[in-house]
């Protein structure tokens, strides 16, 4: 069964700043389009290149980077990646983004756009041809833009393997209570279970026989923006790929038992995942659709496409959905866009919508009089980034939810009794009844943030003993590199943990955990001051890991600091201008893995490397964790002191979760490499600008592509 809604629009310009990030984190098909599109290459003169150098100095280089290569959520022009995500698309999709910029229009006119796009091209290597007709974009719309990938393969198509079938038949129903304690040697969500502690506890593999391990097989899969995890299910792995498309793999050997792939008329966006819920595979789209496939078969059995608002556009589902009882919720990311992002809840069965929670409440609702007295209309952000934990024993799903980029109507208070300048529900902890979508409480972990400095990442459950008692408790970490704690059946506040890498937070309440702010800090676009952590994130996307058995918490951090004042590019609305700073006590180091003991509220111990941390953190029964980073070594740690136990060099960046699962009684480490997101993007251009200076080492150009890589033992010798 299909659900339908009404049809969204193709984005639009987005406000301000935002809609010049779609044109380097938007992908596309190339071989899809070039079947489609039957026209010929566009070609440009190199008369047309210098006018459009000149052009991109003045008006783009101050936010694109004058190396083309971005900043922060600015995308790159340049690279692997861009040339990955356009070689073979029509050039009618660059016209189209290159109107939209400067942010807000430039008054720049025809010629001046074609001339923007010609040093784009000549920039990433593709010649001018004197010979041809150049770039007349509004002539040429049926045109392609030429290779710039230099011989990379751009589309990996594998072929269904013999006996797929009898493997899927062994698939069994996927139950809350397995999502809750999943057996042994599955992984079946984001984070392995409900409670997003991503343990394992498997442990064949452990610190005394890791570094015997070696790769089991690898499989290819098509470049782009994504950020996903493998589940694994009695012996199948389901993955999300580039550009929408599914694939259920034999988790043995790698060979392919189906593939969906579901078709749009707009460019993919980067994805963290999907989910496996009794018989089906649910799945978020790049156009705003949420599926349900056959986790046997792969065939659709039903679309909902989520209605949207006339006028409003660029939306994103970023996170994988999440499925408790007969509910499959799914966040909405919604950056500038008025009136802000929200969590749907879709029946399990149908795919007709049962419930929606708005992430920005509106005027007379609930924490609606703390936008400093603005209107819906103008009030934006609260996104969704990632999927929910779940509490059985609570019936309660929790989420994060981020912040605004429009800063500037926040920064000061309004002289209205009864009114605040909090900016509800972004930066909070939101704990839902996921059969009504009900709020049953909240907690704003960072009031007004001027710095995009998100609490949005994954919420963990853990038991922990506090205060004499045993507590259950919802844990977080924000951008800032602090930790919260809460109890998890009231939100009440129990204590903090700061990592040290911040100097925004001058004081915590012990009491309600409120934070006070350092003056010092608060945006100023006269005076430069330094801000740390940057708003890349001290913690951000990769995932924290939980042992239940010893009540240490393993985070992924990385070092690193911003300039505001009057220099650098725009991302807030404040005014102030950002750039990139090191942390004044990095001493070469940008990445730092940190193990917390949760029982004690102390530090265990510390890990400190030049190169940024990219992927999960994950733990395992075995007495290890296992952690990847931007120069693409994969290693194993023990858990108790930190020791390096076995590495490895993979063929791109580790950028995914790291998941652990065992088949026919074999345990097997497996990660995913190469396809980027904001996250690798950004500590990608942060590292670069610093490691020479610094002394770290270059991050060379990784070859490999995207690709699962399996790593397993040796067969044991009789």
């Amino acid at each position: 069964m299909k659900t339908r809604f009404k049809k969204r629009l193709i984005p639009p310009p987005i406000a301000a700043f935002a809609t010049t990030m779609i044109l380097a984190h938007s992908s596309f098909i190339p071989s899809v389009y070039a079947q489609a599109t039957a026209g010929k290459t566009v070609s440009y003169t190199e008369t047309q290149a210098v006018a459009g150098k000149l052009i991109y100095d003045v008006s783009c280089a101050s936010c694109h980077g004058v190396n083309l290569e971005g900043a922060a959520v600015v995308p790159n022009l340049s690279g692997d990646g861009f040339a990955v995500k356009w070689s073979g698309a029509p050039v009618a999709e660059l016209a189209t983004k290159l109107r939209q910029m400067p942010p807000g229009g430039g008054g720049l006119n025809e010629q001046a756009y074609e001339e923007l796009a010609a040093y784009i091209l000549a920039f990433n290597g593709v010649a001018a041809n004197s010979n041809t007709p150049p770039i007349q974009l509004g002539l040429q719309s049926g045109y392609l833009l030429p290779d710039m990938t230099d011989g990379r393969r751009v589309a990996i198509v594998s072929e269904i393997a013999a006996g797929a079938a009898a493997v899927l038949e062994k698939l069994s129903p996927v139950s809350d209570e397995m999502l809750n304690n999943p057996p042994a040697e599955d992984w079946l969500l984001w984070q392995r279970s409900y409670d997003n502690q991503g343990y394992s506890p498997l442990d064949q593999i452990d610190r005394a026989n890791v570094a015997d391990l070696r790769l089991s097989w690898r499989m290819p899969l098509q470049a782009g923006d994504n950020n996903p995890g493998p589940i694994i299910h009695d012996g199948v792995m389901f993955f999300f790929t580039f550009p929408d498309t599914v694939l259920a793999i034999d988790a043995i050997n790698g060979a392919l038992l189906w593939r969906y792939q579901h078709e749009s008329d707009v460019r993919a966006s980067q994805k963290k995942g999907i989910a496996l819920h009794g018989d089906k595979v649910f799945v978020p789209t790049s156009d705003l659709h949420v599926l349900a496939l056959s986790a046997k078969t792969g065939e659709l059995i039903w679309d909902h496409e989520i209605e949207t608002e006339v006028g409003l556009s660029g939306y994103n589902l970023r996170s994988a959905p999440f499925v408790v009882g007969d509910k499959v919720m799914q966040g909405i990311t919604s950056l500038r866009i008025a009136k802000g992002g929200w969590i749907i809840a879709l029946d399990i069965e149908t795919g007709e919508a049962e419930w929606r929670f708005n992430t920005i409440p509106r005027p007379g609702e609930p924490g609606g009089n703390s936008w400093n007295g603005l209107p819906i209309e103008e009030r934006s952000g609260g996104s969704v980034w990632n999927a929910g934990a779940f509490d059985r024993e609570l019936n309660l799903a929790y989420f994060g939810v981020a912040p605004t980029y429009d800063t500037g109507p926040l920064l000061y208070p309004v002289d209205i009794d009864g009114i605040n300048n909090d900016a509800l529900y972004t930066n909070a902890t939101i704990a839902l009844n996921p059969e009504s979508g009900e709020l049953v409480w909240y907690y704003q972990h960072l009031a007004n943030d001027q710095w995009d400095l998100d609490w949005a990442f994954e919420r963990q459950i853990i038991t922990i003993p506090y205060g004499g008692q045993t507590r259950k408790a919802v844990v977080n970490l924000g951008k800032l590199g602090i930790l919260d704690a809460l109890d998890a059946a009231s939100g009440e506040y129990l204590f903090s943990m700061d990592m040290g890498l911040q100097n925004v937070v001058s004081a915590i309440d012990p009491l309600t955990g409120y934070k006070t702010i350092n003056p010092e800090t608060i945006p100023n676009p006269e005076q430069t001051r330094l801000i740390c952590s940057t708003h890349y994130g001290s913690k951000s996307w990769p995932p924290s890991a939980f042992n239940p058995r010893t009540n240490r918490l393993y985070v992924s951090l990385n070092e690193g600091c911003i300039e505001a004042g009057p220099e650098g590019y725009e991302l807030l609305t404040s005014g102030v201008r950002l750039a990139a700073a090191l942390n004044p006590d990095s001493n070469g180091n940008m990445g730092r893995i940190q193990a917390l003991d949760l029982g004690q509220q102390q530090f265990a111990w510390r890990y400190r490397q030049p190169s940024p941390i990219i992927s999960s953190i994950m733990a395992t029964a075995g007495g290890l964790i296992f952690a990847g980073d931007l120069n693409r070594i994969l290693r194993a740690f023990d858990e108790e002191t930190g020791e390096i136990l076995w590495e490895t060099t993979l063929d791109d960046v580790p950028s995914s979760t790291i998941v652990t699962y065992a088949v026919d009684g074999i345990q097997y480490l497996a990660v995913a490499v190469g396809q980027t997101s904001y996250y690798v993007n950004d500590w990608s251009r942060m590292y670069d600008l610093f490691a020479e200076q610094e002394g770290m080492p270059i991050n060379d150009s990784p070859k490999g592509g995207a690709a699962i890589w399996v790593f397993s033992l040796p067969p044991r010798k009789n």
